[in-house]
């Protein structure tokens, strides 16, 4: 009897920024108590959805901020936690609206410098790709 190949996940999500009076880029992380890891907002792509409007719900949904998407940064692909294959598109988003709001699945939310940000991110993928794309963030 053959395996039955895994489906991979698809997710969309984003990197949130502003800048700080002080020109200093922040970022917003969430903390998901389910997995107990704080992360960048993100989550899976519902069926007949485009991946630039399920980053833009699944950020809202996870923040409470309403977000305008920039360009696509940066893609990960990886095994989750059930051992499922999963690939990640995220893109460059800017708050328009809102405010950091916890819900069902997220209990903690911050806004984060890029050294903060690098402190509480649970995920080596997270950090690698996030310390690469905010220096780069499109100006505001």
């Amino acid at each position: 009897m053959r395996k039955q190949k895994k489906e991979i996940v698809q997710a969309a999500g984003g990197i949130v920024y502003r800048r700080r009076p002080d020109g200093e880029l922040e970022v917003v992380l969430v903390h998901r108590p389910r997995h107990d890891d704080w992360s960048l907002p993100k989550g899976k792509v519902e069926r007949g959805e485009t991946i630039h409007k399920a980053a833009v719900r699944e950020v809202e949904e996870e923040t409470g901020l309403r977000v305008q998407r920039g360009t696509g940064i940066a893609q990960l692909s990886y095994r989750n936690g059930n051992g499922r294959p999963k690939h990640v598109d995220y893109f460059y988003m800017t708050p328009v609206g809102g405010e950091l709001t916890p819900n069902d699945e997220v209990d903690e939310l911050r806004w984060v410098t890029l050294d903060e940000a690098l402190r509480l991110l649970t995920y080596d993928r997270d950090r690698e790709m996030l310390a690469a794309v905010l220096p780069n963030a499109p100006p505001l």
